[in-house]
């Protein structure tokens, strides 16, 4: 399984419709998207990659109050064995009303797995 649909299966629990890249169509009050940022090997005495680690932003775009939906996000992206690397307020976008808020978060797979 990859980190985007093992993501995008924990994001539609928690309600949220999610995209990857952007959304299309007319986004609804509250959405996600998804947006990989990197896949990179673990290396070890023989070079020999044993984990890919892969790493996706999570961007929640929301125009009521974004502090329970992330707090509930993150429990969840932590109860299915992710890292969360970093959390950042975004900012509110005035010219559509959403607030932004952004979730780093990163998965360990051994390569036998991929």
């Amino acid at each position: 399984m990859s980190v985007l649909s093992e993501l995008k299966k924990i994001i539609e629990n928690c309600g949220l419709p999610v995209e990857t890249g952007v959304f299309s169509g007319i986004p609804p009050d509250e959405y996600a998207v998804l947006t990989p940022l990197s896949d990179t090997y673990e290396l070890h005495a023989d070079n020999a990659p044993g984990i890919e680690i892969q790493d996706v932003r999570i961007s929640i775009f929301t125009k009521s109050n974004y502090t329970e939906l992330k707090n509930r996000l993150c429990k969840k992206l932590l109860a299915a064995d992710f890292t969360i690397t970093d959390k950042r307020y975004n900012g509110h976008e005035n010219d559509t009303g959403y607030h932004h808020y952004v979730i780093d978060a990163a998965k360990y797979y051994e390569t036998e797995e991929l």
